[in-house]
């Protein structure tokens, strides 16, 4: 067999067999063993709200489940015609580096009978540690500073953070490349230059790093820098994907949702959406994350009564000085604030153990219950402590507090710093949850699903976990999510887990860049500001495109030369929020095809 024939038939049959897992696994999620009795084991802390689902029977389909060897031959060969697919158009496009390397690869021998099984075994054991140069060692440990200074949550100093990883990618480390050309494409900390990412991201992606085909893919579909090819984007997405790239992931998801340039497939969208929302609910810490805040360039232009929910600076320093005076309201709020994030406002833990401090000590339960929140997880700003935590939990349970009753049932229910007791922790969450405290609800929802203590119910944990998402937490969305992408207790629904998914993946810490975008718009960087936008945009957000269109029609950016360029791109914004039931885009269109 020729060379490039194996190599090819190599490279697609290692990622066919990627997928039949994948397909075979559909419904597994990584530690899918559910407790069956009261002597059930609870999950650790970090976090504690996210279920896991066993295999269940499709109760949308007719017919018994079979594992017919027939089958199981018609499911594979599908799978295989489908990557020949995929790789018969990878081979179609021309001047592409990385894919003639990929279609070049070399192999030991053109008869495939020489790949003998030792010789496998040898490829695929351990390879010897390579001592890293001295300048290997420098450029990691600029990054790792650079990463430190970048995410800290005490006193984070993004221009000194991006000045050490600019230095890092100057001596090759590839991480710090990733970081510094994703700047310079948004111009977010660096100044904009599309042209050197560009160039960077292909040298990455030339070299297999899944950020640069994702970076590319998204170039591509948006014309950045280069002539717009979907084709190309499609490809350089499903390589970010498989490389494990969230942001591909995402994006090959709502393709598949929406049917952009994909036949639609709501089994596909749910997979890509699903990968991301696991990796979403597996970081929620028990601030529940920061709130995504989703600003309308359109109505906040057009309305002046609109309400954006950003708080302006002279408000925030108002109830900083009522704070100051001793107004105890003032000082919850500002410590929620902080402690949460949102609003135009970033998380600050510090800040908010000093405002909910204040107000503890003037004897509020809010704060109390809080502060047990901040001590029961740990942060920068303080070390974690069961006993403190256990303390102020206490204390606002004791006044009546939701918040302190759901964290007591929190540290029963987990055995932190007190013996595991299943009944204490339901009382305890039954009595928050009567109040509507969203964090009762949902782990109520988490015991009943379980069987934890109790007999397993999955109704009850059906009725909870949509209680607790009327509220917007994002872990009963992705719970909820769960039970119907497997049909647990419920008929299977892959349209309501897709959306469901959706929900919880915008809702990840790139949901952040939305304000990013906005704060470029307000300072007059329009081209910053719809760089970010377009990038969210093609992860499927609904507000995202539209805000990208309007700033189209406004003719606020000047990446292209034309204005036939502005308004192409303007209606195929306002042709996917449009779809995504965004009613003013709806308008939007309608007048694009009768004005022309």
């Amino acid at each position: 067999m020729p060379r490039h024939k194996l190599s090819i038939y190599l490279l697609f049959l290692l990622l066919a067999v990627q997928s039949i897992a994948e397909e075979k696994d559909k419904n597994d999620l990584k530690n899918s063993d559910i407790p069956d009795s009261d002597d059930a084991e609870a999950s650790e802390m970090g976090p504690p709200s996210a279920i896991t689902i066993v295999d269940a029977p499709d109760l949308s389909k007719e017919g018994p489940l079979t594992d017919s060897k027939e089958e199981e031959d018609e499911e594979i060969n599908s799978i295989l015609n489908n990557k020949l697919s995929a790789f018969e158009m990878l081979s179609a496009i021309p001047g592409e580096t990385w894919v003639q390397k990929l279609l070049a690869a070399e192999v030991e021998s053109d008869d495939e009978d020489d790949l003998s099984e030792t010789e496998v075994e040898v490829e695929e054991g351990e390879q010897p540690l390579v001592e890293l140069t001295a300048e290997e060692k420098e450029a990691a440990a600029l990054y790792e500073m650079g990463m430190v200074k970048l995410n800290g949550t005490v006193k984070p100093n993004k221009a000194e953070a991006y000045g050490l990883l600019v230095r890092s990618a100057e001596l090759g480390n590839k991480d710090a490349k990733v970081m510094v050309a994703w700047a310079q494409l948004l111009g977010s900390y660096l100044p904009l230059d599309t042209t050197s990412a560009r160039r960077t991201f292909q040298e990455l992606a030339d070299s297999g790093v899944p950020d640069g085909h994702m970076a590319l893919g998204f170039m591509y579909a948006a014309g950045i820098s280069v002539n717009a090819s979907q084709a190309r984007a499609l490809v350089h997405y499903t390589f970010g994907a498989i490389g494990g790239n969230v942001w591909a992931q995402m994006a090959l998801g709502y393709r598949y949702w929406s049917g952009i340039t994909v036949p639609n497939s709501c089994e596909k969208a749910l997979d890509f959406y699903r990968k991301v929302a696991n990796k979403v609910a597996s970081e929620v810490t028990l601030s529940g994350g920061p709130v995504v805040q989703r600003v309308r360039l359109l109505e906040e232009v057009e309305n002046p009564g609109y309400n954006s929910g950003i708080l302006d600076n002279d408000l925030i320093e108002y109830y900083q000085l009522l704070a100051e005076k001793g107004d105890v309201q003032a000082q919850v709020g500002l410590g929620q604030l902080h402690y949460q994030g949102g609003r135009g406002v970033p998380q600050d833990p510090q800040r908010a153990l000093h405002y909910f401090m204040q107000a503890a000590d003037a004897g509020n339960p809010i704060a109390m219950a809080f502060l047990g929140k901040i001590y029961l997880e740990g942060s920068e700003a303080v070390q974690q402590d069961n006993d403190t935590a256990f303390k102020y939990f206490k204390k606002a349970a004791d006044m009546g507090n939701p918040v302190g009753q759901s964290g007591l049932g929190l540290m029963y229910l987990h055995g932190k710093g007190v013996e595991r007791d299943y009944q204490k922790a339901w009382k305890f969450f039954s009595a928050a949850a009567e109040q509507g405290w969203v964090d009762g609800q949902l782990q109520l929802g988490i015991m009943y699903f379980n069987g934890l203590g109790m007999r397993r119910d999955y109704k009850l944990a059906n009725k909870y976990f949509n209680q607790a998402s009327q509220s917007g937490h994002v872990l009963a969305f992705y719970n909820l999510a769960q039970m119907h992408a497997t049909g647990t207790g419920m008929m299977r629904s892959c349209t309501t887990a897709v959306e469901l998914y959706k929900n919880v993946a915008e809702r990840g810490k790139w949901g952040e860049k939305l304000m990013e975008a906005h704060q470029h718009y307000r300072e007059l960087r329009y081209n910053e500001a719809y760089l970010t936008y377009s990038l969210l945009a093609e992860l499927g957000y609904e507000v995202a495109q539209s805000n990208a269109a309007f700033m189209l029609d406004r003719g606020e950016v000047s990446l292209w030369g034309t204005e036939r360029e502005l308004y192409v791109r303007a209606l195929q914004y306002w042709g996917r929020a449009a779809a995504q039931g965004y009613s003013p885009a709806q308008v939007k269109l309608g007048d694009y095809h009768y004005y022309g």
